[in-house]
């Protein structure tokens, strides 16, 4: 647990966000770690969650970067936010035992934050790079 208070007020603030999406609970996603301008979430790798290969289905790798990536941005942008754009590569098949997108806000404004993720199968204390994302973060708050 980290000692710097406005990284713990952030990180109360993102699970409190996170703990309220009922998709991500469907997935049994775990918000690992958020500060004000990144997110790291993580997927365990079950059967149910896989296509016809053994691989993580895709669309779960999606959610994973679409999700890290709102958060960073969102956070960045000091609240409630949603996913204007993204995209996507996928870099090899998504395995491990643990998939982790790891999202940054790379540019901000007072409307929107640009933001990068990295999506990593982890297994063995290994981590693989199997996706690559970027989007475009929007402020959800009225004006």
């Amino acid at each position: 647990m980290t000692t710097d208070p406005e990284k713990q007020d952030v990180l109360l603030f993102a699970q409190k966000i996170f703990d309220s999406q009922p998709f991500s609970s469907l997935l049994g996603a775990v918000l690992v770690d958020a500060s004000p301008t990144t997110a790291r979430i993580s997927v365990t790798n079950r059967p149910e969650l896989q296509q016809q290969h053994g691989f993580l289905h895709g669309g779960v790798v999606s959610y994973l970067a679409d999700n890290s990536l709102t958060f960073a941005g969102g956070l960045a942008l000091g609240g409630d936010a949603l996913t204007s754009e993204f995209k996507i590569n996928y870099v090899k098949p998504a395995v491990g035992d643990v998939v982790v997108a790891e999202a940054e806000a790379i540019a901000t404004t007072r409307r929107q934050a640009v933001c990068r993720c990295d999506v990593f199968g982890c297994a063995d204390g290994e981590k693989s790079l199997i996706a690559v994302a970027q989007g475009t973060i929007v402020s959800a708050r009225k004006r």
